[in-house]
């Protein structure tokens, strides 16, 4: 079957396969993660309980709008809703105060009013910006998660953090924003370009490298299927992304606005962001960011004495395996990198604060000198690249 038949299929709700996975995350009134493989086209039962207005404001992108928006529009209209469609280029260029800009006119064209919802229908960055935009429109409007990448599903879309992107960083503009429900359907993988859908096992092996040692042990077992997809492991991808979702829900309930426990979930990030910034965002894929940004904050945590070498080495083979670069080596000017990692968003009193793996399944928090950050990074940027993409 070619995309559009999958996407159809899915939007049909004619791919189930077994009962959903239910994560109740218990911050304010609370709302529910849905893992369900196919059941994006289901998502008019699960809207049914949160007893909405029936107009519906669905922020998506251009390819998801090609793909899945006849059979969801009907669905919907099926079940008694007036669904709205607005789509935005595919991209990171898109998390831009002037698409957010755009999706308020047409919120005011719509007339829009405050209990009625948007439902983010995408990957990380609809889900980003339209949840931004719900977070700010009118002060507040009901928001929806509905992601279908891999990264948004286990990462992105869960937590309450929406935002767009700044010339001088990523995510430097944003608002803690929960939605209502988020409903994460795996089967949307199926549509996804390997490239799109190999970037977000990054977010999942950080789960196993900070929280979950079964888990990292998980993906290195499967490694091999995982990153082939044929036949797809339904089964299996329900599981892995309903664990990864259970460890980032028990982080955040514990700490909502990233104030202590919640920074961990940064694993990778710091460079990973700082990479993105200076080649362009769109050059790396988040996911593959992250990735060469775990491999750099494994190498200092190695030179500071507080990762053993196997543990990097393991870290660095599971990521290779999956299909994520692991050579920093001419990605970008280490100057450039070291610059913009002053502007991340988790600097205290202007230091760093880097989480550091201590073996698979711990990490912790710590600034490092500046010596040696300078030392490691020049030593991994330099050179010719040899990472793909």
């Amino acid at each position: 079957m070619n995309q559009e038949d999958i996407a159809t299929r899915i939007g049909r709700g004619e791919l189930v396969e077994s009962e959903p996975f239910i994560q109740h995350v218990q911050i304010g009134d609370g709302y529910d993660v849905v893992v369900e493989w196919g059941g994006l086209g289901r998502l008019a039962r699960y809207l049914k309980p949160l007893q909405l207005p029936p107009r519906l404001f669905i922020i998506t992108d251009t390819n998801l709008q090609r793909l899945y928006a006849p059979s969801l529009l009907s669905g919907l209209a099926e079940a008694g809703y007036e669904p709205h469609l607005y789509a935005v280029a595919p991209g990171e260029a898109s998390k831009s105060l002037e698409q957010l800009s755009a999706i308020y006119d047409w919120l005011v064209e719509q007339r829009a009013e405050r209990r009625e919802a948007i439902v983010a229908l995408g990957g990380g960055v609809v889900g980003d910006l339209a949840g931004f935009a719900a977070a700010t429109y009118l002060r507040g409007m009901p928001l929806v998660q509905v992601p279908t990448s891999l990264l948004a599903q286990v990462d992105s879309a869960i937590g309450g953090k929406t935002g767009i992107n700044h010339p001088g960083g990523k995510n430097l503009i944003g608002a803690f924003y929960h939605p209502q429900l988020v409903l994460a359907d795996p089967a949307t993988l199926l549509t996804l370009p390997e490239r799109e859908r190999t970037e977000g096992w990054a977010e999942v092996v950080k789960y196993g490298i900070i929280l979950d040692a079964g888990l990292f042990a998980r993906l290195e077992a499967h490694a091999a299927l995982l990153r082939d997809f044929r036949p797809p492991p339904a089964a299996l991808l329900c599981q892995l992304i309903a664990r990864s979702i259970a460890l980032k829900v028990a982080v955040i309930e514990q700490d909502e606005r990233e104030q202590g426990l919640r920074a961990i979930l940064n694993y990778g990030h710091t460079v990973g962001h700082a990479l993105e910034n200076v080649a362009g965002y769109g050059t790396w894929l988040h996911g593959e960011a992250v990735s060469l940004g775990m491999v750099a904050v494994a190498a200092l945590a190695q030179q500071a004495g507080i990762f053993a070498p196997d543990g990097a080495q393991r870290q660095n083979r599971l990521l290779a395996a999956l299909g994520l670069p692991t050579s920093c080596a001419g990605v970008a000017p280490v100057e450039a990198i070291l610059a913009a990692i002053q502007l991340d968003k988790k600097i205290a009193a202007k230091r760093v604060r880097w989480i550091l793996p201590q073996r698979i399944g711990q990490v912790t928090t710590s600034a490092l000198p500046d010596e040696l950050v300078q030392r490691v990074l020049t030593t991994l940027f330099a050179g010719e690249s040899s990472a793909e993409r």
